[in-house]
This record gives C-alpha cells, structure tokens and sequence, in this order.
C-alpha cells in the first residue's frame, strides 16, 4: 500500500511540475492543482496510513493521527479558493491583454502600451 500511495506522490508531483511549466495560464493552473494534491497526500500520509485505523484514541489498538487530516480538510479548501481565485485572474489577463501567455509576451505588451498612448 505505501509503494502505491508514495507513486501517486510521485505521480503527481512530476505531473504538476510538468504543467506549471508550461507557456499557457490554463496547464500553469492545473499544474498548482496537482501539486497541492500531491503535498495534501503527502500531509494526509503523516498521520500513519492504517486500514480500519479509528481517528478516537482508546477505541482500537491501531488509530490514524486527527490533526493531518485536518489540515488536509483545510488545505483542500484554501486550495479550492485560490484555484477559482488564479482561474478568474486568468481570464482577467486574457481580456485585457488578448492572448493567454504567461511570460508576458513583448506582442501583447507592445498592443496594451499602444492603447495607453491613444
């Protein structure tokens, strides 16, 4: 069960590095999407990955830390925010400067000075 969970890590994590790599805001999100999934599985694996483990101490031999899981819940919703939050920021920079890029090309900042100086 860890090889398969710390492969889904690796996964993941080569994935998101991958996208957020890219030229374009689109892969750029999804990129940091998959990276704060990887780090929320890594968070989540620090609380001992138990089968039927209980989180209420006393009540099985075996028991799963809380606090991980915990902030993972709270990762998971920061994480949804600031997703919505870049997404939003994306098509705000693709209105306004015409295409989508992400290194800030010299063509899309030479047509936003032009409309300054008229």
């Amino acid at each position: 069960m860890e090889l398969i969970y710390a492969l889904c890590v690796g996964v993941l994590t080569t994935c998101g590095i991958f996208l957020t790599l890219r030229g374009r805001t689109f892969p750029v999100v999804m990129g940091l999407t998959m990276l704060s999934y990887a780090v929320n599985l890594f968070l989540f694996s620090s609380g001992r990955l138990v089968v039927n483990g209980a989180a209420i101490l006393g009540t099985t031999e075996q028991y799963a830390d809380p606090l991980p899981q915990a902030l993972v819940l709270t990762a998971i919703v920061i994480g949804f925010a600031m997703t919505a939050y870049a997404v939003i920021l994306a098509m705000r920079a693709r209105a306004d400067l015409g295409n989508d890029h992400v290194d800030g090309s010299e063509k899309a900042l030479d047509m936003q000075m032009k409309e300054k100086l008229k």
